[in-house]
């Protein structure tokens, strides 16, 4: 896999510019490019995902192998690697570093850094004073890169093309 999907990167998709009633292409080219080898995601994302109980929650159920194992040593080695540098993180809000460990995010930054993969994610670069702890700032710290869904849209150069079938309105 050459790049990961963040769970943001589903939801914001599916909640806002690639709704799965009027953008199915986006979800078939999803399927895709994880059939080509090129993208996928971790289990702590699948499992993040599976319990919206919507349209996204189906469709991630229908595709639990598009969700990596995170079990292997080189994966768990990076995550204690950020396990370690996040839990000495100064300035962060009390129960915010227990949040970010808690989640998907710390776990898709260490497997990315397994595969030299990069992590696709709408996080974006916090300021070192932050409260919070952001998927940017932490893949940088490790040395992954990350960019955003139409980052990799024009990379992998997706074209969703519009269909007129007999259901479309016409101008």
């Amino acid at each position: 896999m050459n790049y990961l999907l963040d769970s943001n990167s589903y939801i914001q998709a599916k909640n806002f510019y690639y709704q799965m009633d009027f953008c199915p292409g986006y979800w078939d080219w999803l399927d895709y490019q994880f059939t080509a080898g090129e993208l996928g995601s971790v289990s702590m994302v699948y499992d993040e995902l599976k319990e919206y109980g919507d349209e996204l929650s189906v469709w991630v159920k229908n595709r639990k192998h598009h969700f990596l194992d995170i079990s292997d040593d080189r994966t768990q080695k990076q995550f204690i690697e950020i396990l370690e540098h996040t839990s000495t993180l100064q300035n962060m809000k009390p129960g915010n570093i227990a949040d970010f460990l808690g989640k998907a995010d710390p776990w898709l930054i260490a497997k990315a850094k397994a595969l030299n993969a990069v992590v696709v994610t709408h996080e974006k670069l916090v300021a070192e004073n932050s409260t919070v702890v952001k998927i940017p700032n932490i893949c940088i710290k490790f040395g992954v890169k990350y960019m955003d869904t139409f980052q990799l849209l024009r990379i992998l150069k997706a074209r969703f093309i519009m269909h007129i079938g007999e259901d479309s309105p016409r101008t």
